[in-house]
């Protein structure tokens, strides 16, 4: 694959960029304290602003590695970030990139993840080459599994017992995309 690190994605709606310290009380406001968000996901909500603080910190120090895709999700007509998308696992061995994703309950269902996983889907197979993209839910977060499908990642297998979230211990569905199939309906 060919890293570029987390570059500015400009899609109709929405800006996908690097988060900066500034971006720490939105996103404690927006979702890092949000229960709801952070239900099926392995991370608890931030009872607090200061870890929110901290955990953007890292993120931001973490840019310098080429390898390091992570993007606040920003609506243009917002301007300040309401979820993040990042690449969770990459295999370079077999080209693969494993998406994952959070966005504030507030802006559900209007269609941004969706924009923002299309986006990111096209970066990696048409910038970094990927050769497959793959994103996995908890069986009950049905909209997690509807935003993936959207985007064309397929559903492949239901490993069992193979996440944890705060529910505990889940199965996983795993959705993806080959670079082929890709290229094969949008040219």
């Amino acid at each position: 694959m060919e890293h570029k690190g987390t570059v500015v994605i400009e899609t109709e709606r929405l800006l996908l960029r690097r988060f900066t310290r500034e971006d720490a009380r939105p996103a404690f406001e927006n979702w890092t304290n949000d229960g709801r968000v952070t239900e099926f996901l392995r991370w608890q909500p931030h009872g607090d602003s200061a870890v929110t603080e901290r955990v953007v910190g890292e993120w931001t120090e973490s840019y310098r590695d080429e390898k390091f895709y992570h993007w606040a999700i920003v609506p243009k007509e917002l301007g300040e970030p309401v979820g993040t998308i990042s690449a969770v696992g990459i295999d370079d061995g077999t080209g693969t990139v494993h998406i994952g994703y959070c966005i504030g309950s507030r802006w559900w269902n209007k269609g941004y993840m969706s924009e923002a996983l299309n986006a990111v889907i096209s970066f990696f197979f048409r910038e970094v080459k990927a050769e497959r993209v793959e994103s996995q839910h908890h069986p009950d977060n049905i909209g997690s599994g509807r935003v993936m499908e959207k985007c064309g990642l397929a559903f492949e297998r239901i490993v069992k017992d193979g996440d944890r979230s705060n529910k505990g211990i889940a199965d996983a569905c795993v959705h993806a995309l080959s670079a082929e199939r890709y290229f094969a309906s949008r040219g």
